[in-house]
């Protein structure tokens, strides 16, 4: 069933038999993962052609406190993740890549809910493929944009994602008023904007950006690592 696939990981399927082999199988600590124990086994699921690869992760089920929501498998004394897959490398890696892949699944029906992605506004592909572009550099900019907005020392690991529609309320749909004296042009802001001193520091930064022997230099003075 795998074999056709270059490389790929997905969650199994609970079943009696694959609850039999977790059970069987050698567990040992996972310091790599939010897992407290992380085992692989060789299993061939009924209908498979052949024996595949499984990884699995289990919690302890010390209180109620509810987990992120995984497809989790449920036992009265643990809680499994458990992936096949036909790639080679360290479960933790593998555990991962799969998660990078469950995250961008949400930032794809963002981008299809909230930046018009999934509309298709002609019946030609040309037009199509035009809009397709535009609202991706509309995504895209709006991620740039939330990225000049982050906190000075904050880094990669501890950004958290803001929605679109989130963005949109506190930086975009914004009441002001734009007035005209004495030769000037400027904007007013509503006494009940909440985030006025946040969008002013958007703006400062934004206005700082400038190049320099042919390079854009840095508005903030740390720079997001990794």
């Amino acid at each position: 069933m795998l074999g056709c696939c270059p490389s790929v990981i997905i969650v199994a399927r609970k079943t009696p038999r694959l609850l039999e082999e977790l059970e069987k199988a050698h567990w040992r600590p996972s310091p790599k993962t939010d897992a407290d124990e992380q085992c692989e086994f060789q299993y061939q699921p009924e209908g498979w052609g052949k024996a595949y690869r499984f990884i699995a992760l289990r919690y302890l089920k010390k209180d109620e406190t509810p987990k992120p929501q995984y497809q989790l498998f449920d036992t009265p004394k643990y809680i499994y993740r458990v992936f096949v897959t036909n790639m080679k490398g360290p479960i933790d890696l593998l555990v991962w890549v799969y998660n990078q892949r469950a995250g961008a699944e949400n930032l794809i029906k963002e981008a299809n809910n909230d930046a018009g992605l999934a509309a298709h506004p002609s019946e030609q592909w040309a037009a199509n493929c035009v809009h397709f572009q535009l609202a991706m550099l509309a995504y895209n900019l709006n991620c740039w944009l939330l990225l000049f907005n982050r906190e000075e020392k904050v880094q990669a690991n501890d950004l958290k994602h803001t929605t679109l529609v989130t963005a949109r309320l506190r930086f975009l749909f914004v009441a002001a008023k734009i007035w005209r004296h004495a030769g000037r042009v400027g904007i007013s802001y509503s006494d009940q904007y909440p985030e006025r001193g946040l969008f002013q520091r958007l703006m400062d930064r934004l206005r700082n950006i400038a190049s320099s022997q042919g390079k854009f230099q840095p508005v903030l003075a740390s720079a997001l690592r990794l």
